[in-house]
């Protein structure tokens, strides 16, 4: 019996295990917001069969699609998973229902969100063929990607957010994604002739 005390009071006290970051209110906005900014850039790679005959500019388009439709349905998970408003794919996009995104530095509040299009440039994108289109296109794609990297800078320099493990690593692809897109959108920029919008970021 007391050889069995004596055990007990030399046991090592185990500390509690440390939880996971969870996610913030800031990470919601954040998924339910990149869900309008992607669907606005499937309306634009739509526009591509029928305005451009440029074969790089098609795969272009089939690469932004792919990835984006697929990031889309991830977030939509993401959001399903965890309880939380899941915006429709094909609701206004950039528009998060008079909701404002409340990050730092993004006043969104019935606005547009960083890089989006308004519905008149998309009227004019949708008015164009040939290599106005292409330039055009580019131009538009280059900075609605420049807007992602803005909505990615602003959740990661929110305190607590971005933290979680999903977040954190959708955040870092979309940062690397675009930033990798926007370099090569510059370089078929230059193939035709135009000067390429270079990221700042």
């Amino acid at each position: 019996m007391l050889a069995v005390f004596a055990i007990g009071l030399t046991s090592p006290v185990r500390a509690p295990a440390q939880k996971p970051p969870s996610y913030t209110a800031a990470d919601v906005r954040f998924m339910q917001g990149m869900i309008g900014h992607h669907a606005q850039a499937l309306a634009m790679t739509a526009l591509i069969p029928t305005r451009s005959s440029r074969q790089d500019i098609h795969m272009l388009g089939q690469r932004i699609t792919v990835s984006q439709k697929d990031e889309i349905a991830m977030m939509q998970q993401w959001l399903r998973d965890r309880h939380q408003q899941v915006p429709a794919r094909d609701a206004q996009p950039g528009v998060m229902g008079g909701n404002s995104m409340n990050m730092p530095g993004m006043a969104m509040s019935d606005t547009l969100m960083p890089g989006m299009l308004t519905s008149e440039q998309l009227a004019v994108l949708a008015k164009t063929t040939g290599d106005e289109f292409d330039k055009l296109f580019l131009a538009d794609m280059i900075r609605h990607h420049e807007g992602a990297l803005v909505m990615v800078k602003s959740l990661l320099g929110t305190t607590g957010s971005g933290q979680e493990a999903e977040v954190f690593r959708f955040a870092s692809e979309v940062d690397t994604d675009q930033r990798a897109e926007i370099a090569r959108m510059n370089a078929l920029l230059d193939t035709l002739g135009a000067s390429g919008a270079k990221t700042q970021h």
